[in-house]
């Protein structure tokens, strides 16, 4: 971004973690899924990686995140995941000033939790 005073720079990497944080604040997530086979790695070598389970993408001048959770038995997923869509959205935009056209949520596991 570029403004008055000169060039802001944000990181992919920080637009992760605002989406991944967002993410784990809202009711019903268990946590973060697993996105690829790297993450799987980090997690055997005991890396902590906040944005496990988020993607970001950028194609034709469009952001999308594409989250992938877990979600606590016995809640509604699809109420989870509007909650999600919007809560991740208005926390992103509202931080980093760029619009995000699309996010996708992905539930890849169910949680039983006493």
């Amino acid at each position: 971004m570029n403004t008055f005073n000169g060039k802001i720079t944000i990181s992919w990497n920080v637009i992760e973690k605002l989406a991944a944080i967002a993410t784990t604040e809202c009711y019903g997530i268990v946590g973060m899924a697993n996105k690829s086979f790297g993450d799987e790695i980090i997690n055997i070598l005991n890396i902590d990686n906040i944005t496990k389970g988020v993607k970001l993408n950028f194609f034709e001048n469009k952001f999308s995140i594409d989250l992938h959770i877990i979600v606590k038995y016995g809640t509604n997923i699809s109420t989870i995941s509007e909650t999600i869509i919007n809560t991740v959205k208005y926390k992103v935009e509202k931080y980093t000033g760029i619009k995000i056209d699309t996010i996708n949520v992905f539930v890849e596991g169910i949680k039983v939790i006493d």
